[in-house]
């Protein structure tokens, strides 16, 4: 980072610890894209992906007295973010586990071709959109949370193996170790079934009439593709210290999203309301 966007953000911790709303106000902006990808990333849907983002953001603003500058901000919450994701237990597949077993044997099932359009003329390339990142995001659902994390750092926001090693409290040989044994076994199922692989037998054209009946799509509402991009976000990532592979490509050209209007209006409210207040008071 450079020194000087450093000092510059020891000074807003500072000034927000001491109950400056304006800095802090500031400094949560700045993470919230970051949080809310992350949050979307490890959780796999828009609703969980705004509630935990809330969550992690207060958690962040309750800590701040706790940055002593010893990394980046972007770091110190990075860290905040990763242990409040990887053990966060409200999210829909929290609830409802995924795996590549389960995921594999719904591709080949061949149960689409039973299915009538259900498109509501709608555009169907809009639709096949939004089911490649719908289904990409759950896609990584069938990861246990540590690996998930692990390989989101790692081939989606690119993150040095160095940082993330920091971040994830491995020694950066582990972290690269596990990291090729993950990018391997997520290799292997989009080669076999992923047809965004070149290689794999399912089909996004294919199947959008039965991802509409199964509530994974919803042509009068497509979620992923009303999401604002965030062109910016990831270029500002470090790049990996590993080669992305071929098959990981499928995940690391997703696009980044802005904030959703309901999450930042949230953030909003909350800095003018008394459980702020009360909060800052405590800092």
């Amino acid at each position: 980072m450079d020194e000087k966007k450093r000092e510059d953000t020891e000074m807003l911790v500072s000034r927000a610890v001491e109950g400056d709303q304006e800095a802090l106000e500031q400094l949560l902006t700045e993470v919230q894209d970051l949080v809310f990808n992350l949050s979307l990333r490890m959780l796999g849907t828009i609703q969980d992906a705004e509630d935990a983002s809330q969550e992690i953001l207060i958690r962040v603003m309750t800590n701040l007295a706790s940055f002593r500058g010893e990394s980046a901000f972007s770091t110190w919450v990075f860290r905040i973010a990763v242990n409040h994701l990887k053990n966060y237990r409200k999210s829909m597949f929290a609830r409802q586990p995924l795996s590549f077993e389960y995921y594999g044997e719904d591709i080949v099932s061949g149960k689409e071709k039973d299915i009538p359009d259900l498109t509501m003329g709608v555009d169907r390339n809009l639709l096949e959109q939004e089911l490649k990142l719908s289904c990409t995001n759950v896609m990584l659902q069938c990861l246990d949370a540590d690996s998930r994390c692990i390989y989101i750092l790692g081939t989606m926001f690119r993150v040095d193996s160095r940082l993330a090693a920091e971040i994830l409290d491995l020694s950066p040989e582990a972290y690269r170790q596990r990291l090729s044994r993950i990018r391997k076994k997520m290799a292997g199922f989009l080669e076999e079934y992923c047809g965004l692989s070149g290689k794999g037998v399912c089909s996004c054209s294919k199947r959008i009439s039965y991802a509409i009946a199964t509530h994974r799509v919803n042509p009068e509402k497509p979620e992923f593709t009303s999401l604002k991009e965030n062109t910016e976000f990831l270029l500002e990532c470090k790049t990996a210290m590993e080669e992305i592979d071929d098959l990981s490509m499928v995940f690391s050209s997703l696009p980044a999203y802005r904030t959703t209007k309901a999450a930042r209006e949230y953030l909003d409210e909350f800095l003018k309301s008394d459980c702020y207040s009360t909060i800052s008071n405590a800092l």
